[in-house]
């Protein structure tokens, strides 16, 4: 699964990255994003279909949810059932959007307790999280638009830490996800290639959604994992 992740890159620079057209939102940078907060999304927008960069809140709630209160709002959404499930399969024909994550964590555990270790690109770049993004409209008009990130099969390099990852998604795909060019979506959502992710353990301050710094993402040491 993905329940924390870092995305530190300043906002003009993700609109160069994925070609967004809209003044880009004010937001700042994180190294430890939580769910329930806001963060970067890049969608096509449902009326101009131009890419924009937007703020949205993790955690999806689904158009159709009657009480906000009481909505599951997952954050993670599973890559073998989005286009069929209920809650997601509107969003995955409609809502499709990019993520943009310079850095994802996982926790595997051992006799000492859980060890957090970070996972990025080895060539650098940010990854582009596969997700959806849903509006739902609050009985005072206002608007409340947030994303969940979908995941799938762990790749020979991630699984020693957890059974699933985030769909990464590589530029040349970009068009299909986002709903600019036709074919299948679903064909996108496998596993990264093992060469694409490298990752390395960090220190458990991780684990405080209140500690955000770049420290975050310095290595613990050789604790038996570093691919």
């Amino acid at each position: 699964m993905c329940g924390r992740y870092a995305a530190f890159l300043p906002a003009e620079a993700i609109a160069a990255i994925f070609g967004t057209t809209n003044p880009p939102p004010n937001f700042p940078p994180s190294w430890n994003l939580a769910p329930t907060q806001q963060a970067p999304v890049v969608r096509r927008h449902p009326e101009s279909g131009e890419r924009h960069l937007d703020l949205l809140t993790w955690g999806l709630v689904p158009h159709f949810t009657k009480d906000l209160a009481t909505a599951r709002k997952p954050i993670n959404a599973r890559a073998e059932t989005v286009a069929s499930s209920g809650m997601f399969k509107g969003a995955f024909a409609q809502r499709r959007c990019i993520v943009p994550a310079d850095a994802f964590y996982e926790w595997r555990a051992g006799a000492d307790g859980k060890q957090p270790y970070a996972v990025a690109r080895r060539d650098g770049d940010p990854m582009a999280f596969a997700g959806l993004w849903e509006g739902w409209r609050a009985p005072d008009g206002g608007v409340l638009r947030t994303f969940v990130i979908i995941t799938t099969n762990a790749n020979a390099v991630l699984r020693e830490l957890h059974e699933r990852m985030p769909v990464v998604l590589e530029k040349p795909d970009w068009p299909l996800w986002l709903g600019e060019s036709a074919g299948d979506a679903a064909a996108l959502l496998h596993p990264a290639p093992d060469d694409v992710l490298r990752a390395w353990p960090v220190g458990r301050a991780v684990g405080n959604v209140k500690r955000n710094s770049p420290d975050l993402l310095q290595p613990a040491g050789d604790l038996g994992v570093s691919v």
